[in-house]
């Protein structure tokens, strides 16, 4: 006798087709992955640049913006407070003034002028007198002032 196996007819056929379904769901999948992460790499950038980044205010209420010797009459420094940046002034007379150093405007820093005897934004020529209130250029309301005070041999400047 010899050895044959019986086959059903058709059976090579269908194994074939199922060998071929594999492949195919196989390659939709890589397919479909493929245009997932394609999507996620190009719009997660996106959204991460659109969400604004969670910033914890500093509960800080006073900071040490300089020392006195540092300022001479006349002159003003940029100095930090907080996550955000300040200026302080020493005018012509000695006395001391401390203000935000961020621009009502375009939000630009701004510098104190010497010559002009005003702090100044380079961003739009937006002009502050030493009182913080917007005196000429775009700025729409007056700088946000602070206290200054000397402790010792240190300039501390204070919200409110």
């Amino acid at each position: 006798m010899k050895n044959m196996t019986l086959e059903k007819p058709g059976a090579g056929a269908r194994d074939q087709g199922l060998k071929s379904a594999g492949r195919r769901h196989f390659l939709d999948f890589l397919l479909g992955t493929g245009a997932f992460a394609t999507l996620g790499a190009v719009f997660y950038p996106v959204f991460k640049f659109m969400t604004p980044p969670q910033v914890i205010e500093a509960a800080q209420n006073s900071v040490v913006a300089a020392k006195v010797s540092e300022l001479a009459a006349n002159t003003g420094k940029i100095f930090k407070f907080g996550s955000k940046p300040g200026i302080i002034v020493k005018t012509a007379s000695g006395e001391l003034k401390a203000f935000s150093a961020v621009c009502t405007h375009l939000e630009c820093i701004v510098q104190y002028s010497s010559e002009k005897k005003q702090i100044w934004c380079a961003c739009h020529n937006g002009q502050y007198d030493l009182t913080g209130k917007n005196v000429g250029g775009p700025p729409p309301r007056p700088l946000e002032e602070y206290t200054a005070k000397v402790q010792g041999d240190d300039i501390v400047v204070t919200k409110g």
